[in-house]
C-alpha cells in the first residue's frame, strides 16, 4: 500500500508555518511571478528561503508554482526566476508549459519537475510522454474518475508519482483552462489573474431594454448559473489509496490560516487513522466532517471521481453555511511573566470565550483573562487586527496554535 503524500497550499510564510505545523508532507507555494494565483499574497525570495528552511526543518517539503501558461514575453523571465530558485533549493517546480519545462529542465535539473493539471493530464500515455522528458510527478485533470486513475497507475512506472486534488474549489472550465476571466473583464486566468466569474451572478439584459435586468431562476435561491460546489474526499480515503493516488493535494492558495490548518489537521488525522486502522477511520468521520464543514460556506461534492457529477454538485447560491469560525490569530512565544504574543487577525475582548485549536485535533474552549498590548498596557478588547498582542488564556500554550471565536448560527 502507498503511504499518501498530504500536500496543502500557502498563501504566505504564515500560512506555511502553520501548514507544515498541522500535518502537511509537502506545501506548495507562488513566488511572485509565474504562477497562477497573481492575487495571493505569494513569497518575496527571503519569504521563500525562509518557508522552505522552517519546512525542510520539520521535515516537510516545499514545492513551488510556476505553471502559467506562458507567451514569448514570459520566457525571458522564466529563465531568470528559476536561476534564482536553484539557489533556495524548493523540492519540485510544479509546470504546465512545455517551454517553462524545458527552461525548468535546463537550468535548475536537480530540482523536480512536476506537471500541473493545467497541461490536461487525462490518460497514461500523457504520462509516458512527460516521463520520459523527466517530470517526477503528473497532476492528474479534476475530470478524471477514481477507475480512470487507478488505470493510469496500472500503466506506468512504478517511479513516476501520481499527484491528485482531493479537496477544495472546483473549476468550471476544464483543468481550470478558463476563458471567462480575460472575456469579461481583461484578466487572463492562464497568466495567473482570475477573477473568478463563476461566481458571479448573472441575468439577462434584452437588447432593446438596456439597464432593465432580468433574472436567470435556476431555483428560488438565485442565478449562479457557473457555481460549484467544493470538492470534498475525506470519506473516502480508503478509494483514494487503492486507486494508487501517491499525493493528496488540497486547493487553497487563496484560504486563509485557519482554513489551511482545518483542513491540514483533518486530512492528517484520516488518513494516519485510516492507515492505523479501518475500524478507528469510520469511528471518527463523524468528527471529520464537522471539522471540515467548519472552514467553508460552501456545500461539497466528490466530483468526477465516481463518474460524471449530477446536477447536485452545482450550487445556487453563493453562502450555503450559516456556522462559521472567526480566525483571531496566532500564538506565539511566551513572555517571562507567562504571557503568550500573538499576531492577531480579528477582534476580540476580555471576558469573551474562545477556542484554542491545536495541530493534535483538540479545541480547547477557554475564556480571555487579560490582553496587553506591546507596551504592557492593559485593555479590554483587541478592536484593530493586524498587530502583536500579549494574553493570558490561563492555559499554557504552543507556539503556532490557532485561536479561533464560534459564530451566533
Amino acid at each position: 500500500m502507498r503511504r499518501p503524500e498530504l500536500l496543502v497550499p500557502a498563501s504566505s510564510l504564515e500560512v506555511l508555518k502553520i501548514a507544515v505545523i498541522f500535518g502537511a508532507d509537502a506545501v506548495y507555494i507562488g513566488g511572485e511571478a509565474f504562477g497562477l494565483r497573481a492575487k495571493a499574497k505569494n513569497f518575496t525570495k527571503e519569504e521563500m528561503a525562509e518557508g522552505i528552511a522552517f519546512a525542510h526543518e520539520h521535515g516537510v517539503k516545499v514545492f513551488v508554482t510556476a505553471n502559467i501558461l506562458a507567451h514569448n514575453y514570459d520566457l525571458e523571465g522564466v529563465r531568470e526566476y528559476f536561476e534564482e530558485l536553484k539557489e533556495l533549493k524548493p523540492d519540485a517546480l510544479i509546470i504546465a508549459d512545455p517551454g517553462v519545462f524545458a527552461i525548468a529542465k535546463e537550468v535548475c535539473p536537480e530540482i523536480e519537475r512536476h506537471v500541473s493539471t493545467q497541461a490536461n493530464n487525462t490518460n497514461y500515455g500523457t504520462y509516458h510522454f512527460w516521463h520520459q522528458l523527466g517530470a517526477q510527478r503528473v497532476v492528474s485533470a479534476r475530470e478524471l474518475s477514481l477507475k480512470e486513475i487507478k488505470e493510469i497507475r496500472e500503466n506506468i512506472p512504478d517511479d513516476l508519482e501520481i499527484e491528485t486534488f482531493i479537496h477544495g474549489a472546483m473549476c468550471i472550465s476544464y483543468s481550470g483552462r478558463c476563458l471567462l476571466s480575460n472575456y469579461l473583464v481583461g484578466r487572463d486566468a492562464n497568466q495567473g489573474a482570475c477573477t473568478h466569474p463563476c461566481r458571479w451572478k448573472y441575468a439577462i439584459v434584452e437588447e432593446k431594454r438596456p439597464g432593465e435586468y432580468m433574472p436567470v431562476y435556476e431555483n428560488e435561491r438565485g442565478t449562479y448559473i457557473f457555481n460549484s460546489k467544493d470538492l470534498c474526499m475525506i470519506e473516502y480515503i480508503p478509494e483514494l489509496i487503492d486507486a494508487g493516488i501517491d499525493s493528496f493535494k488540497i486547493e487553497g492558495r487563496m484560504k486563509t490560516a485557519l482554513y489551511v490548518a482545518t483542513v491540514a489537521r483533518t486530512y492528517r488525522k484520516a488518513i494516519d487513522d485510516y492507515l492505523e486502522s479501518p475500524e478507528k477511520y469510520r469511528e471518527n468521520m463523524p468528527w471529520y466532517l464537522d471539522q471540515i464543514s467548519n472552514c467553508t460556506y460552501r456545500q461539497f461534492t466528490t466530483g468526477f471521481f465516481f463518474g460524471k457529477p449530477s446536477e447536485e454538485a452545482q450550487i445556487y447560491d453563493n453562502n450555503t453555511y450559516l456556522r462559521e469560525y472567526t480566525y483571531l490569530g496566532i500564538v506565539g512565544d511566551c513572555s517571562t511573566e507567562g504571557l503568550y504574543q500573538i499576531e492577531q487577525r480579528n477582534k476580540f475582548s476580555v471576558g469573551e470565550e474562545i477556542e484554542v485549536m491545536k495541530p493534535n485535533g483538540d479545541n480547547i474552549i477557554v475564556t480571555v483573562r487579560r490582553i496587553l498590548d506591546e507596551e504592557g498596557n492593559e485593555m479590554e478588547s483587541a478592536p484593530h487586527p493586524q498587530q502583536k498582542l500579549f494574553i493570558d488564556l490561563g492555559i499554557p500554550l504552543d507556539r503556532y496554535d490557532i485561536l479561533r471565536r464560534k459564530e451566533e448560527e
